[in-house]
């Protein structure tokens, strides 16, 4: 199996750092100096994405770039420069770059462009094979239903809908899933990150530019709205939008034309608009920092996606999904929860959402030894949680508590156990009834002289 990502560097320390973090985030990475020896490589196997610096000796990021757009035309390449090199970085994209990655980078976001060219191309593949459509979002809760109802009721609406969500709570997943239910479904559906990309270059990522319009700028460019002409584009965390785009924005979707970058020709188009944010809109019109007729523009139609922690009861349904998912995609055992592992689940809070249970589904998958994986055998972030006021909380303990007499050999566990459960359900109810013996047998489901009985087997008498 060829390694999921290439790495080309020529600073060893970049490399290292890169692969390990690819590592920790169970991604396959295989690491080279220079542009030279993946070359030939292609030839025989491809990884599903390459990351290469600019400034390399020999040949150079943007040459490297070429090259494998003449091999593998459908190969996300992610170029990594400096924050000064803002025409190579301009130039990359021009090139075809999949995304731009500034140095200094931080790892988490580096390790976030990486699964994200990974699933790119994925999905081209899938639509080579003529793969049957992605799964649907999945979800019980009521909430979520809600969520449902409204991608069926749009379901032939060419309507702008703005989603609002926290960070990884499947945000993009739902504008899929709006764009593949709608009219424009046999039409491109393309999605950019505003926020991911530098205020200098998201101008012309939006609207494409015109050879010579700036340093760089070697040949004309198509920017995404002509890309997604006739389909859907998806402006992901729209919240953090430059000012002076929102007005471009706003005029676009106002009129339905645009001129490129340093363009004197108007350029006519038919783009479905789903915007997605983390952040409170309202607020940030309030604060002057988001235009009041751009918003109003976006939101015509609302659609809220709840935080995990508020859907708790899809919790089991997710992680059993996605390790079924994650096996297939590693060609690994499929992994089993045992009910305290779910439990412990169910528990935890959840931060990063929906893409956290993800990797911790990843994780499990990787790490886990054995096919049935129990509480001890979770991430300790997960295990770290505590629910002692829980009223389940009391199984967990007793699970630890066998295994522990397990471990030392130990018999007769359910006689032991069963007298301390006994004992311990006695001496609550007798305390709860004042010491009304006849109330606490009541409570307990027992007779007066089955509560006797035992309270002189127990040594409560």
């Amino acid at each position: 199996m060829p390694a999921k990502v290439w790495i080309v560097d020529d600073d060893a320390s970049i490399r290292w750092v890169l692969k390990k973090a690819c590592e920790q985030s169970e991604i396959k990475a295989e690491v080279f100096q220079d542009g030279n020896q993946i070359e030939d490589r292609l030839l025989d196997t491809q990884p599903d994405a390459i990351i290469t610096d600019i400034r390399m000796p020999g040949i150079d990021g943007l040459e490297l770039l070429n090259r494998i757009r003449d091999r593998v035309p459908d190969l996300p390449v992610i170029v990594m420069t400096a924050h000064t090199d803002l025409d190579s970085a301009l130039a990359s994209y021009q090139g075809g770059a999949f995304e731009y990655l500034p140095k200094p980078f931080d790892v988490d976001d580096a390790i976030t462009t990486i699964r994200r060219a990974m699933a790119f191309r994925e999905q081209q593949v899938h639509d080579d094979d003529d793969s049957p459509p992605p799964a649907e979002i999945v979800g019980e809760a009521p909430a979520m239903q809600e969520v449902f109802r409204a991608v069926g009721r749009l379901a032939n609406s060419h309507i702008n809908v703005l989603i609002w969500g926290e960070s990884g709570t499947g945000k993009e997943l739902v504008a899929q899933a709006l764009h593949r239910h709608s009219p424009r479904s046999n039409k491109p559906f393309i999605a950019i990150n505003t926020a991911a990309i530098p205020a200098q270059l998201l101008e012309s990522e939006l609207f494409g530019h015109e050879k010579g319009a700036f340093t760089g700028a070697i040949k004309q460019h198509s920017g995404r709205f002509e890309q997604a002409h006739e389909g859907t584009l998806f402006l992901d965390e729209i919240g953090d939008m430059p000012s002076e785009l929102q007005t471009r924005l706003l005029r676009v979707l106002s009129d339905k034309q645009f001129y490129r970058v340093g363009g004197r020709e108007q350029i006519q188009v038919d783009v479905r608009i789903i915007a997605a944010t983390n952040q409170d809109l309202v607020k940030r019109v309030a604060e002057g920092r988001f235009r009041e007729d751009l918003f109003h523009r976006l939101n015509v139609i609302h659609i809220a996606l709840p935080p995990l922690r508020d859907r708790v009861r899809d919790i089991p349904l997710l992680a059993e999904h996605f390790l079924e998912k994650t096996a297939g995609e590693l060609d690994a055992e499929r992994k089993r929860l045992t009910p305290d592992a779910i439990n412990a689940l169910c528990h935890f809070q959840w931060p990063g959402n929906v893409r956290q249970l993800e990797n911790v589904c990843r994780w499990i998958t990787v790490m886990a030894s054995g096919q049935i994986v129990n509480y001890d055998q979770l991430p300790a972030e997960i295990r770290a949680v505590t629910f002692d006021d829980e009223e389940d909380s009391w199984q967990r303990q007793l699970r630890k508590l066998a295994d522990q007499k397990l471990r030392r050999n130990e018999t007769n566990l359910v006689t032991d156990l069963g007298r301390s459960f006994e004992r311990t359900l006695l001496a609550a109810a007798i305390e709860h009834t004042g010491g009304h013996k006849q109330e606490a047998a009541k409570r307990l489901g027992w007779g007066r002289n089955t509560l006797a009985r035992k309270l002189k087997e127990l040594g409560l008498d």
